[in-house]
């Protein structure tokens, strides 16, 4: 474990890079504040703040894209309480959460669990319990997430009056559908859509994915 010291980077950080490309956002783009125990955040992760995940952890609380769709891990805040190591906890084996949406997706770095391509990005689709590979680095997935290109990526499963929806939805919270999503008759959503707790949607859909497999359902 490296000392605190040895993660943050005075001499060429990454977030002025960040917040360059939250300015250049098309889409609503809300930077938290970082929590009080950003440093402990860090630490935990062991990352450097020279990278664009250790800025995001360090300097904040995590990010919030398009009014709470997506949710990008940090140190925690009110909104998103959260913490990107705490996130991770017993639940990554092989990759590492790093991000998820308003209707129980997830993102996650690959650490050799998901394929060949380590530190890329995949998403975990609730519509086929599939791990997805995006093609995507961190800092791709960032200027990825900001650039507007959430609206094709989503356009699947987004409902009309989404956008107040979640405005209303807390980041630890997200949207559970039935029938299942993965299924014929819960496809796009057209069911029932209630909250639940990001973590019991997690657990939910991990326990569907070992008994029944991947349903792989396209998309």
């Amino acid at each position: 474990m490296r000392p605190l010291h040895e993660l943050i980077n005075r001499d060429d950080p990454a977030f002025p890079l960040v917040r360059e490309w939250v300015k250049a956002a098309v889409r609503p783009v809300d930077v938290l504040p970082p929590s009080h125990t950003r440093d402990d955040a860090l630490f935990q992760t062991q990352v450097t703040t020279r990278s664009a995940m250790g800025a995001v952890v360090y300097e904040t609380g995590g990010i919030v894209v398009d009014g709470g769709w997506l949710r990008i891990l940090g140190s925690g805040n009110a909104e998103v309480t959260r913490t990107l190591p705490a996130w991770n906890a017993g639940r990554s084996d092989g990759f590492f959460l790093v991000a998820d949406d308003a209707v129980g997706g997830f993102f996650a770095i690959n650490g050799g669990a998901l394929g060949d391509d380590r530190k890329n990005l995949y998403y975990f689709a609730p519509d086929s319990l599939e791990w997805e590979p995006t093609e995507m680095g961190y800092s791709e997935f960032l200027q990825w997430a900001f650039s507007g290109k959430l609206d094709q990526f989503y356009e699947w499963i987004r409902w009309p009056g989404w956008d107040a929806d979640v405005r209303t939805l807390h980041g630890d919270r997200c949207y559970a559908f039935y029938p299942f999503l993965f299924t014929k008759e819960g496809a796009g959503g057209c069911g029932q859509r209630m909250e639940v707790p990001i973590e019991e949607a997690w657990g939910l859909q991990m326990d569907l994915r070992n008994q029944l497999g991947s349903p792989g359902q396209d998309r």
